[in-house]
């Protein structure tokens, strides 16, 4: 048996006595070689601690080291390369169930979905029927204005009339949509009133 194997073979009985020393003195010995595998093998500095922390609690715990199968370094290896690879496993779903609700929180927050749209469209057409009934002088100020976007002075001097005409005939053009409209919701077009 080498020298190392012998001074791992010490330490290691000091640790199953509970010497923090000597979990310490392997750690520093294998530390750095398990931390470079399970870097490695999971591209993550902080995922690698965690594993070379599990490693060495399993050794402090008493669990699995046998001496016939090799060397403490082959072992301390060994087990931080299958603990890395299931990290690399659990890693992988959890990011896959993440980017699944990442991917749902996506659709939902982009706009409106198949049922906004179906109302929408409802509202959008009971308005062009209900601006289908205005006389065209009030519908063609009120057109000008919600769809064009001109003002009530720009909708006057586009079209020569007063602006008090302009003003008056786009307050009955309101006031005999909302009637005709019946003040319909927001979530469903038959419904009248307040929600």
């Amino acid at each position: 048996m080498s020298p190392t194997a012998l001074e791992d073979a010490a330490l290691l009985a000091r640790v199953s006595d509970g010497d923090e020393a000597a979990i310490e003195a392997l750690y520093e010995r294998y530390g750095k070689a398990c931390f470079a595998l399970a870097r490695r093998i999971l591209d993550d500095a902080q995922l690698a601690e965690d594993v070379v922390q599990q490693v060495f609690l399993a050794l402090w715990q008493g669990s699995g080291y046998d001496s016939r199968r090799g060397a403490v370094s082959t072992w301390l290896l060994s087990v931080t390369h299958h603990k890395a690879v299931d990290s690399v496993r659990r890693e992988g779903t959890r990011r896959k169930r993440l980017a699944g609700e990442q991917a749902l929180l996506e659709v939902a927050a982009a706009g409106p979905g198949p049922d906004d749209e179906v109302w929408a469209r409802l509202r959008a057409e009971r308005t062009r029927d209900a601006l289908r009934l205005l006389p065209s002088e009030q519908r063609e100020v009120l057109l000008l204005a919600y769809y064009g976007g001109y003002t009530q002075r720009e909708i006057a001097d586009m079209t020569g009339l007063p602006l008090g005409t302009v003003k008056s005939r786009t307050l009955t053009a309101l006031r005999r949509l909302r009637a005709e409209l019946g003040g319909v919701s927001e979530t469903n077009p038959d419904e009248s009133g307040s929600a």
